[in-house]
């Protein structure tokens, strides 16, 4: 096996490709990840949210860490990490240029909204409340890929 760093270009590829990744959040020292959908456009993974916990400890500490990966034949793999900080697009005026164009990129795959919109045995409160849309800026990324010698 054979491990290589991937260039900034190939994560950026790995990222664009895919749809499903696991986001990490921390508050208080804890740290939290759960797998969420995303798409990539213009260096920002877009995202769309009930509110709950992720997006309770995402308005307290913005700073996130979004890990992708993909498996390969055999034993091979790639993975990519994308340091960023998290920024809410709430439905207000001064933010519809950026709402309007999460919509767009969200909405050029099937079944986007599905993943987002859907928690386990909701509250009636919270059920009441709009669906949070966020973007995470990508400050910095990396990664690596595993090949089969």
């Amino acid at each position: 096996m054979q491990i290589r760093t991937l260039s900034t270009l190939e994560c950026t590829k790995i990222l664009t490709a895919n749809r499903v990744g696991h986001l990490a959040c921390t508050k208080d020292g804890q740290p939290y990840i759960v797998p969420f959908y995303y798409a990539h456009a213009d260096n920002h993974l877009y995202a769309f949210s009930m509110p709950g916990k992720k997006i309770d400890w995402m308005r307290s500490n913005p700073l996130v860490s979004v890990q992708v990966d993909e498996h390969g034949t055999d034993r091979g793999w790639r993975s990519v990490i994308a340091n960023g900080r998290y920024e809410e697009l709430p439905d207000r005026i001064g933010h519809k240029l950026q709402r309007d164009h999460a919509w767009s990129v969200l909405s050029r795959h099937s079944d986007w909204w599905e993943p987002g919109a859907l928690k386990p045995a909701a509250s009636p409160e919270l059920e009441r409340l709009p669906p949070v849309f966020f973007r995470i800026f990508i400050a910095e990324v990396s990664g690596r890929e595993a090949i089969e010698s």
